[in-house]
């Protein structure tokens, strides 16, 4: 069943035992043990040894490994039976629980632990603030339960002293959104304050107070650091506490209360807390005498009131009792006895109102709140129950009986879900069945707390007679009621039993063993005198703990419910919780009682095998099926994997359809058909249907997702469509609107003067901002019409201008283009008025000699050569040559360029008029115009204007 585990480590789950029997069995959970594998499977229950050591199995990537895996994919594994019963709850939107038992020192308590930490860790993948919140409270409230809860003992360095049931809520998405914390028996923590006896119980808080505060905060609470100074660790004058433990109390301290602020308690509110545990600790130093409840009394009244008058309302409750006849109110003076018995009671009560307290305000945190289902979806459940495991002692008191008890009902309850449903199910559909024997404990459940004639029903008659109560008055009920039932005996009933005393024990026969008991009624009855005092206290929290009493003595008539009932009544309304929801089981041992990691002692985890009813769990699993469903939710679950039950089947019935399911697959002979259910005998069916499921849901989803994907492009495409249609309808509209008011504006514009350039053109549409046609065709027939009356040398002298515009536009200030130009400067009177002449008759020569059409340009410039001398020169350019010539003698040319030969003109943006003729064979010419007039005027423009205009031609 479970995978991936080779034989050396033995057999992983129980069920595949060659034979079933208690040497098999318990050699198999030894070799495991031995070789570090300390869990094991009964088909779906995981058996948990305790390894008393670190391993590392807990970490990110196992939790990764056992996410969404089947429960016999991985080797057994506590996160497998957290992931199925996750699964459960998410798949079949089914409440769940997780049922943790075990004796004390079993690792039940690290059990739910990591149960608690792998769901939080597997859920939320999408990392909503709101979720990761609630899954950290549901995290820390773990800690301040364990540290108000736990104890320290010679057991166990941190024991659950009570019933801890978590709920944990999910919204339909499957991530926690909340949550409820039930805790049973309280009566039982109560107890371990004041009567710590032969298990040397420690609270843990109690000690990291004491051992792990601040100065100033002892000194402040009055008490000492001194563990020796308080009765309730120190018992015979001997100090019981393992203080050489590896615990770190100082930093347990300060993780607790870290843990408080994080859940929402206020800084009063834990300052609250520790004044009530030190006035508990101040309540049990003190000794039965009046200076001693004096003390007690003054710390009493600084650490929870505020008046120093209430003093001696304090001290008068101490040593005092108020009692009410009729109208009448007496107060009675205490005996030392009756004063150490109240001051007890008082301390006791004080703690349990503390822990109910504590628990009640983390519930106001981590509660669902405003939740609908009808919005929200429905809110599933995961429970997880950790709570204290059977006890026998040599003396076994009042809350061994209540331990024993509890351990009673949950067996009860597992051989109702797990034994004697099975049988029973197997029975009603008919599927054959071999009867397999086992025992039935309601017996002992019913000589508990059968109405009238169980022992609590006989404790509370008891408690309830006028007079003193003794344990010879209780058990001489007993021996009345109880003289013929089997599981019931006492040294009257069996003179030759020495092992019971006369007058004071009595053996109950449980189903883990014999049980000696011996004890009376609860002697630490609260008075009504201590209710009225913390009520009213100056504390809104201590007052609060207190409601009762508001109450007048006279008011208070009706008898509280002894501690028996109370216990009685947890228990019934936590199987009535648990019976509601699928289980899942965790079975906790103890390999030893010296906490070695390496010592496995064989009768003393025979015991616990025997009394947690593991060897029947297997009978059950080897004689029966691992899975059954009915045949609708079942067909639900897997008609996909057949084409004949896909999408619906046309058979007669579903059990016709599921039969046909499981025959295509191959798995027919491994199944068995009920009357309402289908049966598959091994989880490697049920795991190779989930296979086939899943890969068919894949394709399936993928289908879906197909038609849905395309649903969703056509809507997209006939909404585009639409908005296209009507955005270019918009469109058409604006620009006709525009066109038609530019028609109108522009109507008469041949007729002006300027043809309408005065004209301001209308703001045209988004559509048309970027290059307005109708402004463009407008502007090019207003040049049209500007330049077609101008003359070829006007026309060329504007093409001119434009290539210089285009080329130099932002590179020089002035392009000379508001001024006509003239091009062949040489010649003009106004320019040179004495050279004139000169510069025709040798421009006429060279044309005569190198055959050129035009000049277009010439004027003087300052020539500058590769040794950055500067000399006068003048400069020709025709149509065909670049000439440099010397106006000092009579302008004779010096150097003609043929104008194929210029391969560029470069010009500087300053306003030296610099010019540079690049030539193919790189010996540019390099000149600044000069000899202008007026002085500044700017040619620049023009030589580059004329020769592009020149060379696109």
């Amino acid at each position: 069943m479970a995978e991936h585990e080779s034989l050396e480590y033995g057999k992983a789950d129980f069920v595949l035992l060659d034979n079933v029997s208690m040497e098999e069995f318990m050699a198999n959970l030894k070799l495991r043990f031995e070789k570090g594998r300390i869990y094991t499977y009964i088909g779906e229950v995981v058996v948990s040894v305790n390894p008393y050591r670190a391993m590392n199995v807990y970490g990110r990537e196992v939790v990764e490994q056992y996410r969404g895996r089947e429960l016999y994919e991985r080797p057994p594994h506590l996160f497998a039976i957290a992931d199925a019963a996750y699964k459960a709850m998410k798949r079949r939107n089914k409440d769940t629980c997780i049922v943790i038992s075990g004796e004390s020192g079993a690792g039940k308590t690290e059990a739910s632990k990591y149960i608690m930490q792998y769901i939080a860790a597997i859920t939320n993948p999408n990392q909503r603030a709101e979720v990761e919140r609630v899954k950290n409270m549901l995290l820390k409230s773990n800690c301040v339960l364990e540290a108000f809860g736990n104890a320290k003992t010679n057991r166990n360095d941190n024991s659950s002293r009570f019933g801890k049931y978590m709920d944990i809520n999910f919204d339909f998405k499957g991530d926690p959104i909340g949550g409820h914390i039930s805790n049973y028996l309280l009566e039982k923590v109560t107890y371990r304050v004041m009567v710590p006896k032969h298990n040397n119980c420690v609270f843990l808080f109690l000690h990291q107070l004491l051992r792990g505060a601040t100065d100033s905060l002892i000194r402040s609470l009055h008490i000492q650091k001194d563990p020796t100074a308080y009765n309730y660790i120190k018992v015979g004058g001997q100090i019981k506490v393992l203080l050489t433990s590896s615990i770190n109390d100082a930093a347990d301290f300060k993780a607790v209360a870290d843990a408080m602020k994080v859940i929402g308690f206020t800084g009063d509110e834990i300052q609250t807390v520790y004044k009530i545990l030190a006035t508990i600790l101040h309540l049990v130093i003190a000794h039965n005498t009046r200076r001693s409840f004096l003390t007690a009394a003054v710390a009493i009244q600084e650490l929870l009131f505020i008046y120093f008058r209430q003093l001696s309302n304090v001290l008068k409750a101490l040593l005092y009792r108020t009692v009410s006849t009729g109208r009448d109110v007496i107060e009675k003076q205490h005996t030392a006895q009756e004063a150490g018995y109240g001051r007890d009671a008082l301390a006791k009560a004080m703690y349990e109102r503390l822990f109910c307290w504590i628990v009640g305000r983390i519930n106001d945190v981590i509660e669902v709140k405003n939740y609908d289902a009808r919005v929200h979806g429905k809110n599933t459940v995961i429970g997880v129950l950790d709570i204290y495991g059977f006890e026998i002692f040599q003396n076994n008191s009042f809350e061994q009986f209540c331990i024993n008890y509890c351990n009673e009902k949950l067996q009860q309850l597992f051989i109702q879900l797990v034994l004697k449903q099975e049988q029973e199910e197997y029975q009603r559909e008919g599927i054959p069945w071999k009867h397999i024997d086992y025992f039935n404990n309601q017996i002992i459940v019913d000589l508990v707390e059968q109405q009238h004639k169980g022992i609590f029903s006989v404790l509370d008659e008891a408690c309830m007679n006028v007079g003193k109560v003794t344990d010879e008055v209780f058990l001489q009920g007993l021996n009345v009621k109880l003289a013929k039932h089997a599981h019931y005996t006492s040294r009257k009933l069996s003179p030759a039993d020495k092992s019971l005393e006369f007058n004071r024990d009595f053996r109950i026969r449980h189903y883990a063993g014999d049980v000696i008991e011996a004890f009376t009624c609860d002697s630490y009855t609260l008075f009504q005198d201590f209710k009225r005092l913390l009520y009213n206290s100056s504390n809104p929290v201590l007052k609060g703990m207190w409601p009762e009493g508001k109450l007048s003595i006279t008011e208070v008539t009706k008898r509280p419910l002894t501690a028996a009932t109370l216990f009685k009544n947890s228990m019934i309304s936590l199987v009535e919780n648990l019976a509601c929801k699928e289980p899942y089981y965790v079975r906790c041992i103890k390999p030893n009682d010296v906490k070695s990691p390496l010592l496995f002692e064989q009768e003393r985890c025979r015991h616990q095998v025997e009394y947690l009813g593991l060897l029947e769990n297997v009978r059950v699993r080897r004689a029966g099926f691992a899975y059954r469903q009915t045949y609708p939710r079942f067909l639900q679950r897997y008609k996909m994997i057949s084409q004949f039950t896909w999408p619906n089947h046309d058979l007669p019935s579903d059990a016709e359809a599921v039969k046909k399911l499981l025959q295509g697959c191959g798995f027919d002979h491994d199944a068995a058909f009920g009357k309402t259910k289908v049966f598959i005998r091994t989880p490697r069916t049920l795991f190779s249907l989930e296979e086939q499921r899943v890969e068919m849901v894949q394709r399936i989803v993928l289908f879906l997702q197909k038609v849905w994907r395309g649903t969703i492009a056509r809507m997209r495409y006939r909404r585009m469509r639409a908005a296209l249609i009507i955005l270019r309808a918009y469109r058409r509209y604006k620009v006709k609107s525009y066109v038609r008011e530019v028609t109108r504006r522009f109507k008469n514009v041949r007729s002006m003067k300027d043809y309408g350039r005065h004209l301001k053109w209308p703001t045209p549409p988004k559509v048309l901002q970027r290059r307005s046609q109708v402004s463009l065709c407008a502007s090019r027939w207003w040049a049209w019409t500007l330049i077609k009356g101008l003359s070829p040398e006007e026309a060329l002298q504007v093409r001119a201008k434009v290539a210089s515009l285009e080329a130099l536009k932002g590179q020089r200030a002035d392009l000379g283009l508001q001024r006509a130009w003239e091009g062949n400067y040489l010649v003009s009177w106004r320019s040179c008025p004495d050279t004139a002449s000169s510069f025709t008759l040798v421009s006429g020569e060279l044309q005569r000699k190198d055959k050129f059409m035009k000049i277009l340009f010439s004027g003087n410039v300052r020539k500058i050569n590769r040794f950055h001398k500067a000399e006068d020169r003048a400069l020709l350019i025709t149509d065909r040559h670049l000439y440099k010539m010397n106006p000092l003698k009579q302008y004779k040319p010096m150097k003609s360029t043929p104008l194929y030969n210029v391969t560029g003109v470069s010009v500087s943006p300053g306003k030296d008029q610099l010019v540079v003729f690049h030539t193919k064979d790189s010996r540019d010419l390099v000149v600044c115009l000069q000899g202008m007039v007026p002085a500044n005027e700017s040619r620049i423009g023009e030589l580059v204007g004329t020769l592009l205009s020149h060379f696109k031609r």
